[in-house]
């Protein structure tokens, strides 16, 4: 049965939420909310899919339990949560921006504004889905940093590190992550009919990549089954990721998407 590259991204945005126990999980977006949707039918049961107060549901519909709003505002500041949000830049340390193109003061594009960015970033396990990977949108520095990366939840000392986790950045071309010594970005997997190459020159600064990259993992028959049965079965999800008509990987061993530069330049470009 062919996968495509949304059912792709449906995964690897699951994938997130894996061994996270019981937390609030905060997906925004379609592609993310099918994904940690599809996580808690599977492998993550215990995740709770509300954001605010609300009746916790169960897979069945039946209500779970009622999560009133104060208690919400203590799991959102102490770790109890794992949001997935969008970025419309993000560097290599994982700064991101949704707020404004160009010098904040007067900008040239007025995006969403800081809205809960910081707070997320600082209070929870915080990863990205991007539907565009492009050197507009992963760019060397960004123009204005609301969601707080690596580099300057450090230089804020413990009070900022102390929750601080950037656990992924999922794409339509590949998953990254930040699994080097400096927390700078990483080529973690690329989907099927991807090479490391393109995801380089999609990329507006310098990407770590092993010499082995493998492709994302595949869709178990009954993750298939309940994506276009179940949670998705309009198919929407081909609409925000429309399918170049990826191959699908075939053999016995681990799936290799080919070899790259450990850190080798990357295609730049103006970030705009």
């Amino acid at each position: 049965m062919s996968v495509t590259r949304a059912e792709y991204c449906v995964i690897a945005c699951a994938e997130a939420w894996r061994d996270n126990g019981e937390v609030l999980a905060s997906p925004m977006g379609l592609v993310p909310s099918v994904g940690a949707r599809l996580a808690r039918r599977t492998f993550a049961p215990d995740l709770l899919l509300t954001d605010g107060e609300a009746l916790l549901i169960g897979p069945d519909g039946a209500t779970e339990g009622w999560l009133p709003y104060r208690r919400h505002l203590t799991a959102v500041t102490g770790g109890r949560r794992h949001v997935m949000m969008g970025a419309s830049q993000i560097d290599r340390f994982g700064n991101q921006n949704i707020s404004c193109i160009g010098d904040w003061s007067r900008p040239r594009r007025q995006l969403l504004g800081m809205r809960g960015a910081p707070v997320n970033t600082l209070n929870n396990r915080t990863s990205y889905w991007i539907p565009r990977h492009s050197t507009r949108v992963f760019v060397e520095r960004v123009d204005v940093v609301c969601g707080v990366g690596y580099d300057r939840a450090a230089a804020a000392g413990p009070s900022a590190t102390r929750f601080h986790c950037l656990p992924r950045v999922v794409t339509d071309l590949a998953v990254l992550d930040f699994a080097t010594p400096d927390h700078t970005m990483r080529l973690a997997s690329v989907h099927p009919g991807v090479t490391p190459e393109q995801v380089r020159a999609a990329t507006g600064f310098t990407l770590t990549i092993p010499a082995e990259v493998p492709f994302t993992r595949e869709p178990t028959s009954r993750e298939l089954e309940l994506i276009r049965t179940v949670l998705d079965p309009k198919g929407l999800r081909d609409r925000e990721v429309p399918d170049p008509a990826v191959p699908t990987p075939t053999g016995d061993g681990p799936a290799r998407a080919g070899r790259g530069g450990d850190g080798g330049a990357a295609a730049h470009g103006s970030g705009r």
